[in-house]
């Protein structure tokens, strides 16, 4: 996983890196779950049956731009439901985006195990968009890391920064 915790003033937080945007989606996705697991629920994650499927989100889009961080957003915050409603944590996915004219559409290949079965610390309850963001880095670029315990990154790549109301 390339998704590190990191501190914030007030709730919680995690800078994620990938070497796409799509991938990236799914090292935020997991990051952020794995913030909320317990200890032993991190070593017995592998150790349940796996089921699979797919989700589907859309999101509009303005003035024909490719808002990566609002539909970030968006698709954590799919993550949480499903997880809560539905009972279906996320695992693994790949993600394929459909640029239409006024609205993207994330079509997601799921690979997901039964919720209940894992025992959770804490509880987000929301994805916020304070200190949001999602950015390039082209080859070469750096990006510092401000915290001790997350890495710095140097491009090609991508990487974002996610604080979650807990």
């Amino acid at each position: 996983m390339s998704a590190w915790p990191r501190p914030t003033t007030a709730d919680i937080a995690l800078r994620a890196f990938s070497s796409s945007p799509s991938r990236l989606f799914t090292e935020a996705a997991l990051g952020m779950q794995n913030i909320l697991l317990s200890d032993n629920a991190k070593k017995m994650i592998n150790s349940y049956v796996r089921f699979s499927g797919q989700w589907q989100i859309k999101a509009p889009r303005n003035d024909g731009e490719k808002q990566w961080d609002l539909i970030l957003v968006q698709w954590l915050e799919e993550v949480l439901y499903r997880s809560e409603v539905h009972g279906e944590w996320l695992v693994d996915c790949q993600l394929n985006f459909q640029w239409e004219t006024n609205e993207v559409v994330v079509n997601a290949q799921i690979s997901w195990i039964e919720s209940e079965n894992l025992e959770r610390e804490i509880e987000i309850k929301a994805v916020t968009t304070h200190e949001l963001q999602f950015t390039e880095l082209k080859h070469g670029e750096h990006a510092y890391s401000p915290w001790e315990q997350v890495p710095d990154f140097q491009g090609p790549g991508w990487l974002c920064d996610v604080v979650f109301d807990i």
